[in-house]
Order: structure tokens, then C-alpha cells, then sequence
């Protein structure tokens, strides 16, 4: 019977919606005044200077035209508060859709904000053009000390609506008040008036508020969990006693829903799957996933040898794709050994790393021939290697090049400080070195959760009971040499 674990949904708590060219028409009106004031400094300006001014505070842009043109910015950023007032109060035009979509989140009970980079007085102006009533709160540029794009304005009228941000949809037009609402984490609907936006993970692009229903708010907020495992199965299993039926509680302990395996021994992949009613994908004696969900392509070469990678597109139930891959790197000469015992320099260490290094190179040239730009991909794996995250001294470059490559470390971001949450996976079993030496055995983090294109809800090392230290292991409850790493992500919606 296939496991699942039930994860809290959220529900949409408010709207917050930006004003200048989101609901009012007030960006063509913004960017007239800025000519306007620019033209009387002697500067033309053109579409080049757009980001510059669209979605930015008047002393933003008055800085900036003062920088280019001359003249004090007190004084320019107060002309563009009287050109840009007097165009508010005669030209305030509702967006298509505003109006009707307000009433409608009045109707069904949702609170809505507006949040602004303007000044409190062209805010209330234009409020008086909508309907003040239709906002619980508003914030203005006045009302924090930093504004878009920082996340600031947005997490004020979170906390005075008493709601997580994260339960927010966000609905803007300009790429600047886009990069404030995601980086107060709510869940954004990009309208754009003048100049583009990308569409982006986590994102919703549509072209007018008109195509906007209460429902499809309702959407964007509901997440989507994946909950992703990486497990070196260490020859499979067999050291331990009755592996497979360990192997099958510690997947049912951990509440994975796709599991990147290193070390199959053949046929693991095949043999969980099945007892668990999995799909599952095989790639040589070694790497494998196992996915709850339907696999539906199959990446990298089927016949890699013993290190390498390979990937999976996965279905989740609302339709999103996303891809996994699973990743084993070769484990000579290991540089933790290399820095502990050996005391090599910082320059040997990396140059020792050339092997890996360029298997990861490989790795991430297949992901990115295989993965559609708007698809989110995860790459597990035993790197053995160590995160140039962990270690300040060393620059480790095979996790470099990854991060590079636009792939972020899923336990990094949930445990930002390597000294208080090392995430060691290397070894729950071995304290000791196995040369009978009785030298420590150097503990490090060489199995990752990397990812792009999702956000990391939690991420944690997992070992079922207390291992028992090497040789006497066969009765462990773990079956493994490596601690897995377990991260579940919050999926954005495909729209």
C-alpha cells in the first residue's frame, strides 16, 4: 500500500494589492510626471530608463535624475510630488478588472491591502478614486523604513492584517515591487503595465486583473508538498540483517515521496518500488529513484557505470512536472581524509577534487539539456565531497559549480549556520577511522538536497534508532553507512 503523509494546508488569508498601474493606471501618469520634471533638467529619457523610475519611490528616482541631469534631489523629488499629484487627481483611470475583482474578495470575505511605494498623500487620493473601504490597511512608502523592493512594505500589511505572508497573494506590476513581494514570501500574480515580466517559479503572469477570479487566488496559495530524500543504500543493504523491511519503515518513517538512491546493488530500486507501489527508474548497479508519483521521462545514460547521474520527470497530482536526479560521485581521494590526516593546503584540496568536479560538470550539462525552463528540478546525491558551504576555509568546488548552475542546498537554507547544525551524513557509523588506527573518523556533510525553482519548507539528516559503530552493524535499524537527508519542498503552481 503506498504511504502518504498529510501535510497542512494553507488557506488564503488576503489580497494585497499594489496601486500604481496594478489597480489605477497611475504608471503611465508616474511616468509622464518623471518626463516631465526630466525635461526641465535638460534630460530626455527613454524606455532604457524605465527601470529606473516604474514601481520605484519618488526619492529613488529623484536621486537618480539628480545623479544624471543635476540639480538637488529634495528639490526634484519634491516637483515630482506636485507633477504626479496633479495628473492623480485628474486622470485616476481603475485598471480592467480592479473594481470588479475587489467586490468580489469583499464579497466572499478575503481581506485585501494596498501596498505602495507612492507617498501617503497620492495613496489617499487614490483611495478616495476606488473606495477606501474596499482596504482594511494600506502601507505606504511613509510607513516603513525601507520600501520596494524590499521585502518591508509587504511584511507591514502582513502583520497589521494579522496574516502569513505565505498565505498572501501578492498582485503587482513591475519586476521591483515582484522581487518585494517574493522576498516577503507571499505567493505573487505578476500584471504588468509598461514593462515586462518574466513568468518565473512561484510566479503567476496573466495579462489583465480581468482574467482574475477569487478562485484562482485561492489556487496559487494552496501548496503543493514534495517531500524528497536522498539515500546511499551502501551495497544495497545487505551488511544489515532483514535490510529491505528496514529500508521500507525508515521510507514510511520519513514520509518521502521520492527517494534518489546511490549504491542499488541492481535491483533495489525495482524491489522497493514494488513493495511500496512506487514507480521506479534504474540506471545501472548503482542510482535509481523511486517516486510515488507517475514518472514520465526518464533522463541520462540508462548504462552509466558506478558514479554518475541520472533523472526522472515526475507528475504530481495537480499536473506540475518536476525533475529529480540522483547523483554518486567518486569517492577517491577523499578530501576530508586528505585535509584531517594528510594537512594538505587549501590549493591540493580543490585541485583533488578534478574528478568530481567534472563529473558534476557532466551532471549539470544533462540537467540542463533535459529540463523545460519553468520546470523544477532536484538533485540528490552522495557527492563526496564537502559543501564549500560548510567549510570557509576551502572553497570546495564540486557544490560551487552546482550553486553556479542555479542549484541551491535545500539544508543550507533551512540551517543557514554550519556550527550549530552541521548536517553530517558521513558516518553514523564509523567514529573511528578503519585502519585501526583509533584517529577519529572525520564527520562531514557529503549528501545534498539541491534544488531549483521550489521553496524549502524544512530540511533534516535522518537515522532511524542508535547505530550500532562498524564491524557490529548487521543488527542495526539502520541500514545504511550514510545518514539520508530528507527536505520537503513547497511546489509552486504551474499557471
Amino acid at each position: 500500500m503506498t504511504h502518504r503523509t498529510p501535510t497542512r494546508q494553507l488557506s488564503l488569508q488576503a489580497v494585497l494589492f499594489d496601486m500604481d498601474g496594478t489597480l489605477v493606471d497611475t504608471e503611465r501618469l508616474w511616468w509622464e510626471a518623471v518626463e516631465q520634471v526630466a525635461d526641465g533638467l535638460g534630460r530626455r529619457l527613454t524606455g532604457a530608463d524605465q527601470p529606473e523610475v516604474l514601481g520605484r519611490p519618488v526619492e529613488y528616482t529623484a536621486a537618480w535624475l539628480s545623479g544624471i541631469a543635476g540639480g538637488p534631489a529634495e528639490e526634484i523629488a519634491a516637483e515630482l510630488h506636485r507633477e504626479f499629484a496633479a495628473r492623480v487627481r485628474t486622470g485616476v483611470v481603475p485598471r480592467p478588472g480592479a473594481l470588479r475583482l475587489l467586490q468580489e474578495l469583499a464579497r466572499e470575505g478575503v481581506p485585501t491591502a494596498l501596498v505602495t511605494a507612492s507617498p501617503r498623500a497620492v495613496a489617499d487620493t487614490v483611495l478616495e478614486a476606488l473606495g477606501a473601504e474596499h482596504f482594511a490597511v494600506s502601507v505606504t512608502a511613509d510607513d516603513t523604513a525601507r520600501t520596494k523592493p524590499a521585502p518591508d512594505p509587504y511584511l507591514a500589511a502582513s502583520r497589521a492584517l494579522g496574516v502569513e505572508p505565505a498565505a498572501c497573494v501578492a498582485v503587482e506590476d513591475t519586476q521591483t515591487g515582484v522581487s518585494s513581494a517574493e522576498a516577503a514570501g507571499c505567493a505573487v500574480l505578476a500584471v504588468p503595465s509598461l514593462a515586462p515580466i518574466a513568468p518565473a517559479a512561484g510566479r503567476t503572469v496573466l495579462a489583465s486583473l480581468e482574467e482574475v477570479t477569487t478562485a484562482r487566488l485561492r489556487a496559487m496559495v494552496a501548496p503543493r508538498r514534495l517531500r524528497v530524500m536522498s539515500w546511499n543504500l551502501w551495497y544495497g543493504g545487505t551488511k544489515v540483517d532483514d535490510h529491505r523491511e528496514k529500508q521500507l519503515k525508515v521510507i514510511a518513517e520519513t514520509g518521502a515521496d521520492v527517494v534518489g538512491l546511490q549504491e542499488t546493488y541492481g535491483t533495489s530500486a525495482q524491489e522497493l518500488a514494488e513493495a511500496l507501489g512506487w514507480h521506479h527508474h534504474r540506471a545501472g548497479e548503482n542510482l535509481g529513484v523511486i517516486s510515488r508519483y507517475p514518472i514520465t521521462a526518464r533522463f541520462g545514460d540508462p548504462d552509466v557505470g558506478f558514479y554518475g547521474g541520472t533523472g526522472v520527470r515526475i507528475r504530481l497530482d495537480s499536473g506540475q512536472e518536476v525533475d529529480v536526479w540522483s547523483a554518486h560521485l567518486d569517492y577517491t581521494p577523499y578530501g576530508p581524509y586528505e585535509a584531517a590526516f594528510d594537512r594538505l593546503p587549501a590549493d591540493e584540496l580543490i585541485a583533488h577534487e578534478a574528478v568530481r568536479l567534472e563529473q558534476m560538470r557532466e551532471i549539470i550539462r544533462r540537467i540542463a539539456e533535459s529540463a523545460a525552463e519553468a520546470t523544477p528540478v532536484v538533485l540528490v546525491g552522495d557527492f563526496n565531497a564537502p559543501s564549500h558551504l560548510d567549510r570557509p576555509d576551502v572553497e570546495w568546488p564540486v557544490t560551487k559549480a552546482a550553486e553556479d548552475a542555479g542549484l541551491r542546498d535545500s539544508y543550507r537554507e533551512a540551517h543557514p549556520d554550519p556550527v550549530r547544525d552541521p548536517g553530517h551524513t558521513w558516518s553514523p557509523i564509523h567514529a573511528e577511522h578503519e585502519d585501526s588506527s583509533g584517529r577519529p573518523e572525520p564527520q562531514d556533510r557529503i549528501d545534498f538536497v539541491l534544488h531549483r525553482g521550489l521553496r524549502v519548507a524544512e530540511s533534516r539528516t535522518f537515522v532511524s534508532g542508535t547505530p550500532r559503530p562498524w564491524p557490529d552493524v548487521a543488527g542495526n535499524d539502520w541500514p545504511s553507512d550514510h545518514a539520508a537527508v530528507v527536505t520537503t519542498f513547497t511546489v509552486p503552481h504551474a499557471d
